[in-house]
């Protein structure tokens, strides 16, 4: 039993290594771009579809309704980034049913990389939506003197983005392992099952969080600095 994928060492060369993240990683990547490309060959806007057709639009349909509920406008902007965080967590999971694999979100390195492509997705959207002046000076809101706490939060959700889904991931390989060596029989099975819902939901928290995050540095508001004019009375409006 391995805590981490980093530990199962497949090749080295000095410090070269290609340990199980970076395989299973590409792997999870493989599978995926084959399944997109199979299903989709030979859509059919028909009645009569095929099943996986139908999966998968039930997939994205659902998916897009999950980042409008986040307040995203126009979810097919957003589709392709945040579609794939989320089919590529809840892949790399799904996939630990099959022995011998290990799911790359076990390893620290793969959800650091994860929360940076969020972390660079957040600034790219806001900048394309609001525009760099208006995304600058929301680092400033309510007062300039929010500056430094406002760059301190977003780089702290960044780690917690990273540490809270390899936190979940870690906890539930070592609660197996002790399972293992109390009860070798029943409980690591159904840790295993458990772990498969666990991980769907940690997929589905990094997809929300991702969302909302993307949507906060979106949303097109006018800078509190501009004070609101009253309009001035008629002139025809006499008493």
């Amino acid at each position: 039993m391995h805590l981490s994928p980093d530990e199962i060492i497949y090749w080295q060369y000095g410090f070269l290594k290609l340990n199980a993240t970076i395989v299973f990683t590409w792997a999870v990547m493989l599978i995926l771009v084959l399944s997109a490309y199979l299903i989709t060959r030979k859509l059919n806007k028909n009645l009569h579809r095929s099943r996986w057709q139908n999966g998968l639009e039930i997939v994205v349909i659902t998916i897009m309704q999950q980042i409008t509920a986040a307040g995203l406008r126009k979810p097919k902007q957003y589709m392709g980034f945040l579609g794939s965080l989320f089919l590529f967590i809840a892949m790399a999971n799904l996939l630990t049913i099959f022995p011998h694999f290990e799911a790359p979100t076990g390893s620290l390195s793969t959800t650091i990389a994860l929360a940076l492509c969020v972390f660079i997705s957040v600034p790219y959207y806001g900048i394309k939506n609001r525009g760099l002046k208006l995304y600058l000076l929301a680092y400033a809101e309510p007062t300039f003197f929010m500056l430094p706490f406002n760059i301190i939060g977003e780089l702290s959700r960044t780690l917690a983005l990273a540490v809270r889904l390899f936190g979940n991931m870690m906890s539930g390989t070592m609660i197996i392992a002790i399972l293992l060596v109390i009860s070798p029989l029943i409980f690591p099975v159904i840790m295993s099952i458990l772990g498969l819902l666990t991980g769907m939901v940690q997929a589905y928290i990094f997809f929300v969080l991702a969302s909302v995050y993307i949507a906060a540095a979106s949303s097109v508001t006018k800078p509190s600095s501009l004070s609101l004019k009253t309009p001035k009375p008629d002139k025809t409006e006499e008493t």
